[in-house]
């Protein structure tokens, strides 16, 4: 009598088809749970670190970090969409809900694991030296001995100059985006910049007739990218692990990363 009572239910609850047995809106478009197919996350970048993001001249988003995210999306079934602001806003609105992810080249950092959830990392950058062609510097220690070096502010090129003349020197010249730190040393204003190793290399190669190269110096640190979630955000990191776990094992990570980096070589 129990099974028959089970079975009539089973049938039941086919017939509603999503409907209350399921548990389930009858508005098949509601948003799904989080981490689960249909669920669109809102990924905050500063789209002025080519070639990890950049605007075209329609205003869209595109670079390594754009193609990398929606091969991840694909394969850990989710949905995505972009969203540009400035760099330091970044972080404020994650932790106060208006965007779900960041992914705009931030090195992770033991400070920054503090307040922030990170992925496994997903590239590998160092600092390097920014300098008009002909210029040597053999050290960090050199840098002392110059008389202006441009940092992003906030970036790690600015943490690292900071460590080594003092946060308040009067050497270090802060600008809110990259291209303004690089087109103040191309005016003549700086002796040196400081940046990310890969969008140092990505500018030069496609600015040669600019007069600058890059130094890759002993001392600076090998440093690497993670994707960030709200802190304490396990759920959402674990399915972007899960998905960059896939991108690599296919190939296709191998193939965006041609894409965007030929071979870095430095002066």
């Amino acid at each position: 009598m129990n099974m028959k009572k089970w079975i009539a239910a089973a049938v039941a609850c086919s017939a509603l088809a999503l409907g209350a047995c399921g548990g389930q809106s009858k508005d098949s478009s509601a948003a799904a749970p989080a981490a689960e197919s249909g669920k669109v996350y809102r990924v905050a970048m500063n789209a002025e670190f080519a070639p990890f993001e950049s605007q075209d001249s329609s205003g869209n988003i595109e670079g390594f970090d754009v193609d990398l995210m929606n091969a991840m999306a694909k394969a850990g079934d989710f949905k995505v969409e972009f969203k540009h602001q400035p760099w330091d806003s970044l972080f404020p609105a994650l932790k106060n809900g208006d965007v779900d992810i960041v992914m705009s080249g931030v090195t992770i950092t033991d400070d920054r694991k503090q307040s922030m959830t990170f992925t496994d990392p997903y590239f590998e950058i160092t600092q390097v030296v920014l300098v008009p062609e002909g210029k040597q510097i053999a050290s960090s220690e050199e840098l002392k001995n110059l008389n202006k070096i441009g940092v992003v502010t906030g970036y790690t090129g600015d943490f690292s100059v900071s460590k080594l003349l003092g946060n308040d020197s009067p050497k270090i010249a802060r600008f809110e985006t990259n291209p303004l730190v690089i087109k103040e040393l191309e005016n003549g204003g700086l002796d040196a910049v400081v940046l990310d190793s890969a969008v140092v290399a990505n500018y030069v190669k496609h600015n040669a007739t600019k007069g600058l190269s890059f130094l890759t110096l002993p001392d600076f640190d090998i440093e690497h990218y993670g994707i960030v979630t709200r802190q304490g955000d396990d759920a959402t990191a674990t399915m972007l692990n899960d998905a960059l776990k896939k991108v690599r094992e296919s190939g296709e990570y191998d193939q965006i990363h041609a894409k965007y980096f030929a071979e870095e070589s430095a002066k």
